[in-house]
């Protein structure tokens, strides 16, 4: 089994959305094959919690305007350092770049098949990297 046409269309706004707000290192993973309650998870994140709001604001208003996809459930709004968007097909995740960092969940799916991404979401890749470098907060985790 690999993802649906319908995930791979959400993947796609999803990332563009997420793109579009300067999110960081944004890649999605083919998870279908593993497990049961989904297809793929887009991985998104970003060097402060307002901008981790931001982005996840703008994933929900793209897809419900362009593929009329409301989420079932939102998680982590409160702290903001990491929001959950499940989509059912999709499961969306922004975290501030520190969470993505010690929670790695790219170890974790690593061995699940890359989601193709539209140019500018792929463009994002070593962005996080970039940052720490050009603000001095540099962290040892890797994100690629």
């Amino acid at each position: 089994m690999t993802a649906t046409d319908r995930s791979l269309e959400l993947i796609d706004v999803a990332a563009q959305a997420a793109a579009d707000k300067l999110a960081h290192d944004i890649i999605a993973y083919d998870v279908s094959e593993v497990l049961s309650i989904t297809d793929a998870f887009l991985l998104a994140s970003a060097p402060s919690d307002r901008q981790v709001k931001s982005i996840v604001d703008e994933i929900e208003e793209k897809l419900l305007k362009e593929l009329g996809a409301k989420p079932v459930r939102r998680e982590g709004d409160r702290d903001a350092r990491w929001i959950l968007l499940d989509y059912v097909d999709v499961v969306v995740h922004v975290q501030h770049s520190e969470e993505r960092v010690f929670y790695a969940l790219e170890r974790l799916w690593k061995d699940c098949p890359e989601l193709p991404l539209p140019e500018d979401a792929a463009k994002t890749r070593g962005r996080a990297e970039e940052h720490a470098r050009l603000t001095g907060s540099g962290s040892d985790g890797e994100l690629s």
